[in-house]
């Protein structure tokens, strides 16, 4: 059997059987096959990227926006810092991240999702670093687990879905603490004023947990939050 060029899925696949696969994928039990196979090869491609910062927000940012030109502005200036760009591989700000480390001369990752009518994985990111997963939790497991930083901009639920779960496990401390920066003080000061009012208040979360991110306005804040992070605990690795 000869595997070499094939992914991980499709060794999977072409050991058990072109029947049997269809049999085993018709079945919630035998799924794990197919999420096994995307595991897999998001372990062995980002385990070789090296320092990367995630960079999240809406696909739906049009080129000429405040915030997509925000988002390539601090994509290219994490590369400066010595750092990749991961992105979710998209259009809007995820391109724009993308964008930024391309040009910025930086690696450039995309964790794209099969999506029934968007989401194409846009051109600036690395032949070599573009995944694509039809699994939204194995993807958010890669972004958890190969990330120095999260840089959040303004975004819709999947914006807030991959915010939130990081921020639920640093607090739980599942997660090794790194650096979270809310991008757009006109955005997300709505949303921390409800934070504050009803989490804090009602005491569902405690005030110090407020401090596991940081909201700033500016390309050069978002990038300086996470340089002085790795800075100051003489965390940041040898590039």
């Amino acid at each position: 059997m000869h595997t070499d060029g094939m992914n991980e899925e499709d060794k999977i696949r072409d050991a058990i059987g072109p029947k049997d696969w269809n049999v085993i994928m018709s079945t919630d039990s035998w799924s794990v096959f197919k999420i096994m196979a995307e595991l897999v090869e998001g372990f062995e491609k980002l385990a070789r990227i090296g320092p990367c910062v995630t960079i999240f927000g809406s696909a739906r940012s049009a080129p000429n926006s405040r915030y997509y030109k925000l988002s390539e502005e601090i994509g290219y200036m994490l590369t400066k810092k010595g750092f990749g760009v991961i992105s979710g591989g998209g259009p809007g700000v995820m391109e724009a991240a993308n964008k930024g480390a391309h040009f910025g001369g930086g690696r450039s990752v995309g964790l794209n999702i099969q999506l029934p009518h968007e989401q194409y994985s846009n051109p600036f990111i690395d032949p070599d670093k573009l995944l694509s997963f039809d699994y939204f939790f194995v993807r958010k497991v890669m972004f958890m687990k190969y990330s120095q930083g999260y840089i959040v901009l303004p975004g819709g639920f999947g914006t807030l879905d991959e915010l939130f779960e990081a921020i639920t496990l640093i607090q739980t401390h599942k997660l090794v603490q790194f650096p979270i920066v809310l991008v757009g003080k006109e955005y997300w000061s709505g949303l921390i004023d409800w934070i504050n009012l009803r989490l804090v208040e009602e005491k569902n979360i405690s005030k110090e947990d407020l401090n596991i991110f940081t909201l700033v306005d500016t390309a050069e804040d978002a990038v300086k939050v996470v340089d002085d992070f790795y800075q100051k605990y003489s965390l940041k690795p040898n590039f």
